[in-house]
């Protein structure tokens, strides 16, 4: 009897094995400012209780009037987004232990249950952000045997515990956000390798059944991506890239110092010159005012960027290339596309001054042919992101808080 009901066991596991697989994901948004950035003292210590309250959040970067009455996330889910990326600053959870570390993860757990009670999906992204340096991305930086990894991974299995008890049929969870390991430009070594697959194999010690989103090293790229390999995998896994090529279209600003105006390349680069680019640049600084002398400095300092991003003549045909790029490395390990996970993309849109960003028909024309490539191969998506002030918006950045409805459209979620 004891073996019958061993190969029972045995058959069983084998037939959940079979059927095991991520969470459904399609089109998902980015929400950055509610659990990021979590509010700190004076002396650089966090505040307690931790992160911040929704209406904070909403109230941040506008009035709260701004905003129509109803509730966030049913707003978004009635957008046809199914989930989103919460991005969530792990700095608390690692000053913290014992009760003060159970009250965060409390926190976080009714943030969460709070999205998904709204009918949407969490990729739940613990993402590193500077305010408190110690707690920043040099925490996983370095060597793969460091404590200050050792601690990283042990906050992990904390969180992953958490999310098990909001439910492991709507949460995925991505521990880190573009790590800044380089071994895809040798400049690297493989401690990354060590860090994901250890990482992974902690998660999996505390279940099965999470979907767990890994990641290359290079910032998350598909560089970073295609040098990753998967001797960790399982069927429950996605595996994320960022999509911000060509980086000097994506992300056109101002560089502090000389140049002071950076915008207005064209989607695709042959859909425009340099000589209109930077025609159209210095009549945007003579209507903000710019000396002649500035204006000139300005241009000097623009032009090259310029004509590389034209010599480089980013187009429809470069942008399939990375994600058949991404496709291939699939193949090669034996992983469907269709847990390839594009976690990010987006556009900066030019600002009221033309200092920085795309003009909007370059940018939807852009943001349009990455959402459909990533819809060919059957890979979820998130757009960046829900709400910000910096250009990359679903939300309108001033007035009433509505859609871009336009953004919309080139998302495939409007007609």
């Amino acid at each position: 009897m004891r073996i019958v009901a061993f190969i029972a066991i045995w058959a069983l596991s084998l037939i959940t094995a079979a059927k095991a697989e991520p969470i459904a994901l399609q089109k998902g948004v980015g929400v950055h400012g509610w659990l990021n950035w979590s509010p700190v003292e004076p002396d650089r210590s966090y505040k307690w209780p931790p992160y911040r309250t929704e209406k904070q959040w909403l109230g941040a970067g506008r009035p709260l009037s701004d905003w129509p009455d109803g509730e966030v996330f049913a707003s978004i889910r009635s957008m046809g987004f199914d989930f989103v990326r919460l991005t969530v600053d792990p700095g608390p959870l690692l000053a913290s232990d014992g009760a003060r570390r159970q009250q965060a993860l409390d926190i976080l757990a009714s943030a969460v249950a709070h999205v998904t009670s709204n009918g949407l999906k969490v990729v739940f992204n613990l993402h590193s952000v500077e305010q408190v340096p110690a707690y920043g991305l040099r925490m996983f930086s370095g060597s793969a045997d460091s404590e200050d990894v050792a601690r990283y991974r042990a906050m992990v299995t904390a969180v992953a515990a958490m999310l098990i008890g909001v439910g492991t049929d709507k949460v995925a969870f991505e521990p880190y956000n573009e790590p800044t390991h380089y071994p895809c430009d040798a400049s690297g070594s493989n401690d990354w390798q060590r860090i994901m697959s250890d990482t992974v194999r902690d998660i999996r010690v505390v279940s099965r059944d999470l979907t767990i989103v890994a990641t290359g090293g290079c910032g998350g790229s598909v560089a970073g991506l295609v040098n990753l390999k998967p001797d960790f995998d399982d069927p429950n896994l996605y595996y994320s890239f960022h999509m911000y090529e060509p980086h000097s279209f994506t992300h056109q600003r101002p560089d502090g110092t000389t140049t002071t105006f950076a915008s207005g390349l064209p989607w695709p680069a042959d859909s425009g010159t340099p000589e209109i680019v930077i025609e159209t640049l210095g009549a945007q600084m003579e209507a903000a005012g710019l000396s002649q002398v500035e204006r000139m400095m300005n241009t000097v300092s623009a032009r090259e960027r310029i004509a590389q991003y034209f010599a480089e003549n980013w187009g429809p045909s470069q942008l399939e290339a990375v994600f058949q790029q991404a496709a291939d490395w699939a193949k090669a390990n034996n992983i469907a596309s269709k847990r390839l996970f594009m976690g990010e993309f987006g556009v900066i849109l030019m600002s009221a001054d033309g200092r920085m960003g795309a003009f909007d028909a370059d940018r939807l024309r852009y943001l349009t042919a990455v959402r459909q490539l990533a819809e060919r191969y059957g890979m979820p998506w998130s757009i960046w992101e829900f709400t910000n002030p910096d250009g990359m918006t679903v939300i309108q950045p001033t007035g009433p808080a509505l859609p871009d409805r336009d953004l919309l459209k080139a998302l495939g979620l409007m007609p």
